[in-house]
């Protein structure tokens, strides 16, 4: 059937786009996230290897190329985040004592932990081992890191509201009703963190505009912005409980100080240690992530990977410090291991009952 040049120059258009798409979709990784001097492919959670930044086409290190040893270190990191926050999920399931809200909450937080462990293992995975690279398997791992660090700091700020409803509410918050209200906020959260997860896979990515990529690649400029203010936000309203949390205990320690008739020393002892302990958590949450969210709302990819890097794998060491300070230290929990490791409890263990002054 002949054609007239009239309609042949019109399905020309057609037939070009057809090719891009197909061509598009059958093209290996690297080429669906381009890495030149810049763009730098060396984010955290960038998922094509930072060395193809550097050094052109030499980056896959399942093709002879080197592997950056950031992505060892992230890698390394979440392998210990993994092994670390596996420990603490194996105690609370093994040990039906721990079941009240607040290992809920302990054990949301290590489940975010050991997810956002496993994605970073995932992540390196992706970026050198998969053979042929696969650009929905490379976005399905940074949804599973955004899933995972989203619900770890959500769960930093549940366990920060129950501390203070416990205290704010001491005498009717332990009832029956806590642990139903306790299991409903944490399928609220982590419903909202897969949602966030979702968002590369459902098209909120940079792929098709290399221009509007973020440091965390895939995630686009403005999705950054937008996670970096709301974490600064939870940040804000965890600092603001916290500040409500100390005068709480320092009010009840002089209670309790005046019933029992405490000498003086034992009564600012004892709110200093809270002092300390509340300094140290937000202290350590602060210099982990502060830094890197500021960082992800001012800068894109045209920045210099090694930034991206030395602020990111802070922000990941800080799942490294959770199980060390809301489970390990944990007198319940502490006993649990000790019975598991040894079969025995120390006589020197303390089982003194957690007052209102040990924030």
């Amino acid at each position: 059937m002949l054609r007239s040049p009239a309609a042949a120059a019109m399905e020309e258009p057609l037939r070009q786009q057809l090719l891009v798409l197909v061509n598009a979709s059958s093209r290996p990784f690297p080429s669906i996230w381009p890495s030149n001097a810049s763009s730098p492919a060396g984010s955290a959670w960038d998922p094509a290897p930072a060395t193809a930044a550097a050094g052109g086409g030499g980056g896959q290190a399942a093709g002879g190329g080197a592997v950056s040893p950031w992505d060892i270190a992230l890698c390394a990191t979440g392998t210990a985040m993994a092994c670390e926050n596996a420990l603490v999920l194996a105690v609370l399931f093994y040990t039906p004592s721990l079941r009240a809200p607040m290992f809920l909450l302990i054990g949301s937080l290590a489940l975010a932990d050991l997810l956002a462990g496993l994605g970073l293992i995932v992540n390196f995975t992706v970026q050198y081992l998969l053979q042929p690279p696969n650009a929905a398997v490379a976005l399905s791992a940074a949804g599973l890191l955004l899933t995972a660090f989203s619900a770890s700091v959500c769960s930093l700020l549940a366990i920060t509201i129950d501390r203070y409803l416990s205290l704010y509410n001491a005498l009717t918050y332990h009832t029956e009703r806590a642990l139903p209200f306790t299991c409903a906020l944490l399928l609220l959260m982590w419903l909202l963190c897969l949602g966030v997860g979702l968002l590369p896979l459902l098209g909120w990515n940079c792929l098709r505009d290399q221009a509007t990529c973020s440091v965390l690649r895939p995630v686009t400029k403005d999705n950054a912005a937008v996670l970096a203010v709301t974490f600064l936000l939870l940040f804000a309203l965890m600092l603001q409980l916290y500040l409500q949390i100390c005068k709480i205990a320092f009010r009840h320690a002089q209670q309790i100080a005046v019933q029992h008739q405490f000498i003086a020393t034992a009564q600012a002892t004892s709110t200093r240690k809270g002092l300390s302990t509340l300094s140290f958590i937000l202290g350590t949450f602060a210099l982990c992530w502060i830094p890197f969210a500021i960082y992800a709302l001012v800068a894109d990819s045209s920045y210099p990977a090694v930034y991206t890097y030395s602020l990111a794998l802070p922000a990941t060491c800080n799942s490294l410090i959770n199980p060390v300070i809301y489970a390990f230290r944990n007198p319940d929990i502490q006993k649990s291991l000790w019975l598991a490791c040894c079969g025995c409890i120390p006589s020197t263990f303390s089982s003194r009952p957690r007052t209102s002054s040990d924030v």
